[in-house]
């Protein structure tokens, strides 16, 4: 399972929220590049990157950051956040992501995220499925749909879209761990799925149960930034795995 620290950005800041609120956000830095670091030296070798004033805006916005941490670090970064059209991909690419993840343009435009996938391939795309009580939300989360969680995977996974990032909004920053149950539901009819975890992880433990229950991946934030969970405890978790 790839360990996947977070990093979300407000006006150049690393921040955290709760429940996707923005006026709950909390700064943890005022400059990323510091955290980004402190994540390559434990050896974690991929990253979660979020605009998160491109998210309820209309375009990316702290292209900069991004470009900044994939120059300076060896990290494998995928960018979400602002994408709104052709051009927004195309100038996360050039900054440097090696993956893009389609959230609210996946709900706005389904026509323009399948030709993404056949113009980049599905290795450099992720689709985000963010919901809340089931239903899947956009722009920054502030905006709901009729969309359920399960329908609206199959409806990317269909057209080859493998890779998803699921975040549960109840739990996202809550420490109170992740939707395990929601996971096995979505992995128990798609076993193919490259399913990543977001939202809620809290401990190790949360991480061990989401290996157990066959997730791809785990997105960790506020966990590493509140002394929950450490870095020298997600380096020896990730020697285990490799040593395993």
């Amino acid at each position: 399972m790839q360990l996947i620290p977070a990093i979300d950005i407000i006006d150049g800041a690393a921040v955290r929220l709760s429940q996707g609120l923005y006026d709950s956000k909390k700064i943890y830095a005022s400059d990323p590049l510091e955290i980004a670091k402190q994540f390559e030296a434990a050896n974690i070798k991929r990253l979660h990157l979020v605009d998160l004033d491109g998210a309820k805006g209309k375009g990316i916005v702290n292209l900069h950051i991004l470009e900044r941490l994939s120059r300076n670090t060896s990290l494998v970064i995928d960018f979400g956040g602002g994408i709104k059209k052709t051009e927004d991909l195309r100038s996360a690419f050039d900054a440097g992501a090696s993956m893009v993840s389609c959230g609210s343009i996946a709900v706005k435009d389904r026509e323009l995220v399948r030709s993404w996938i056949h113009l980049y391939g599905r290795e450099r795309l992720i689709l985000g499925a963010d919901a809340r009580d089931g239903l899947i939300q956009s722009s920054g989360w502030l905006e709901s749909s009729n969309l359920e969680v399960g329908p609206f995977i199959d409806s990317y996974h269909n057209d080859g879209l493998d890779t998803v990032i699921c975040t549960d909004i109840a739990k996202d920053g809550m420490l109170m761990g992740p939707s395990l149950v929601l996971y096995k539901q979505l992995l128990s009819t798609r076993p193919a799925l490259r399913l990543i975890a977001s939202g809620g992880i809290s401990s190790m433990q949360d991480l061990m149960d989401l290996k157990q229950a066959g997730l791809y991946g785990a997105i960790i934030g506020k966990a590493i930034y509140e002394g929950r969970i450490s870095l020298e405890a997600l380096k020896r978790f990730g020697e285990e795995q490799d040593a395993g």
